[in-house]
């Protein structure tokens, strides 16, 4: 009797590398949660602790970006064997008088190309911004203010602040599938 010949069933895929700009666990998470939500096959994501080269409280969305970019870039830059390199900048910026919060995300892939994009923004609380104004990085000012611990690689100030129905993680991997996008759609970007 002849059998067919077999095929591996579990034909083996090479994973993807992923480099994200940092050690923190939050932004490890969402960039794993964003590409596997939007690409399928395997994806290893792993952090490297690299300078963003900017402020370590970033104001603007000049300065916020350029931390991003300099994130995905200083990581290319480390590990340049991997396929993707993704920065992720937390900033404050003022408005009408009052201190918003927001985050730019970079991707940057072995081909050059680039995605970006940032969050939505949120204000602070007088209290906060007061001591982010002051000097203090946003994380640092959410745990003096809520005597917390290192919220900034926790839930963060989004989280604190809508108890949990948005948390950083979350909040950060929208902002994570949205600059994938010229990665997703290539035949026009």
């Amino acid at each position: 009797m002849s059998f067919p010949k077999r095929k591996n069933i579990q034909e083996q895929q090479r994973q993807n590398l992923v480099i994200v700009g940092s050690r923190n666990p939050v932004k490890i998470s969402c960039t794993n949660g964003g590409f596997h939500q939007v690409f399928e096959g395997t994806y290893l994501v792993e952090g490297l602790n690299v300078s963003s080269d900017v402020d370590a409280q970033p104001v603007g969305d000049e300065q916020t970006y350029k931390g991003a970019l300099n994130r995905a870039k200083n990581s290319k830059a480390v590990f340049p064997e991997a396929d993707y390199w993704v920065g992720i900048e937390g900033g404050v910026e003022k408005f009408q008088g009052e201190m918003a919060a927001f985050a730019w995300v970079v991707v940057l892939d072995k081909n050059g190309k680039i995605g970006k994009a940032k969050t939505s923004l949120f204000f602070l609380p007088k209290a906060i911004a007061d001591l982010v104004d002051g000097g203090m990085e946003l994380g640092a000012a959410d745990d003096a203010f809520f005597n917390r611990e290192n919220s900034k690689e926790n839930d963060g100030a989004v989280g604190i602040l809508t108890k949990g129905a948005l948390d950083r993680k979350n909040y950060y991997q929208q902002a994570v599938i949205l600059a994938l996008i010229p990665f997703v759609k290539e035949d026009i970007y």
